[in-house]
């Protein structure tokens, strides 16, 4: 069939009934900005339901945003091949996918469930849930720069990283941001020149969900081969812009992302023990922090005061980079404290 509106019941129903699938519970699910996605009960199928996504050409923000949608054949592939990676509850079970239509279709996670991103806005900061995110990130890091040529056929692909993170991130930052432009710029040419594991690309808490027998990780659409420094700096854009956000949660949320760096960092050695490893992943965050105020996707939770704020305190430390992650958090409560 064409013209499939998966947030249309009767579409999706019809869809998956000439596959000899019967819909009989369905929700459309909302957070993100570049597929739809839904939850539907399947007739005589095991568990808690499927979760089923179709991918948008044009992405659901404010500005001008377009990528090809056979980027969810990146996440199919990830679905099938992530399991060797991280543990098997990490990861939702694939279930099927329609190059031709961008549809892909997963177990849904058990409900119900929160979000990591939902609860560190609560102001909750679980050490544990800290602690898997950064060990979830630095196996994939440390296991694929161990063994890179058994990824490079389903993943060297970089497009969609190109149009969806350094175009739409760092380059129309530096358009919005004249400053921080020469900064971008170089960060920019620095990732491109590493290709030295397979990076998620959307290493966010979003996309991360907890449950009663722990985390479990979402949204594979960009991994690629690259540098993996921007994953790093990715997530620590999140835990420092949260504690921006949150005063009477800001020490549990600077110490949350202190620890983050430190455990991701450890255990993805010998891959973090390379030089400037470290202060590369500084200079992402400083490059993230700046996209995310300033970039085609800006953070919803910040208000205009504080995404002017923290733009101006990202221009103060993008002209003195600091080389570690201690450095960086330090400076950044200073900033925060004296703003």
């Amino acid at each position: 069939m064409t013209d499939i509106d998966i947030e249309r019941r009767d579409s999706l129903a019809a869809y998956l009934g000439e596959r000899g699938w019967t819909v009989t519970d369905f929700q459309v699910l909302s957070g993100g900005v570049s597929n739809k996605t839904v939850w539907a009960r399947i007739e005589g199928q095991p568990g808690n339901g499927w979760v089923i996504k179709q991918c948008l050409e044009k992405l659901r923000v404010q500005a001008d945003w377009f990528t090809s949608p056979d980027r969810l054949h990146v996440e199919a592939l990830a679905l099938q091949r992530m399991p060797s990676l991280l543990l098997r509850r990490q990861v939702p079970q694939f279930i099927f996918e329609d190059e031709s239509a961008h549809i892909l279709a997963m177990q849904a996670v058990e409900m119900p469930h929160l979000t990591l991103k939902q609860y560190l806005l609560r102001g909750s900061v679980d050490a544990n849930h800290i602690a898997e995110f950064a060990l979830m990130l630095a196996m994939l890091h440390a296991k694929t720069a161990a063994d890179l040529p058994a990824w490079e056929a389903d993943f060297s692909n970089r497009s969609f990283y190109e149009t969806l993170r350094l175009e739409a991130y760092y380059s129309f930052a530096a358009e919005n941001v004249p400053a921080a432009a020469h900064f971008l710029h170089r960060l920019i040419d620095d990732t491109r020149a590493h290709r030295l594991a397979v990076v998620h690309g959307d290493y966010s808490p979003k996309n991360v969900i907890i449950t009663s027998h722990g985390l479990v990780l979402l949204d594979y659409e960009v991994m690629h081969i690259g540098d993996p420094t921007f994953d790093i700096g990715f997530a620590m854009t999140h835990l420092l812009s949260k504690a921006h956000h949150l005063p009477d949660a800001r020490p549990a949320l600077l110490a949350a992302a202190s620890q983050f760096a430190s455990q991701v960092l450890m255990a993805s050695s010998p891959l973090s023990d390379t030089p400037g490893y470290e202060s590369r992943a500084v200079r992402q965050t400083l490059g993230c922090l700046m996209a995310r105020v300033a970039g085609r996707s800006p953070l919803e939770y910040l208000s205009d005061a504080e995404k002017t704020r923290q733009r101006e305190m990202t221009l103060a430390l993008m002209a003195d980079a600091p080389a570690t992650f201690t450095g960086l958090v330090t400076r950044f409560e200073g900033m925060l404290r004296d703003a």
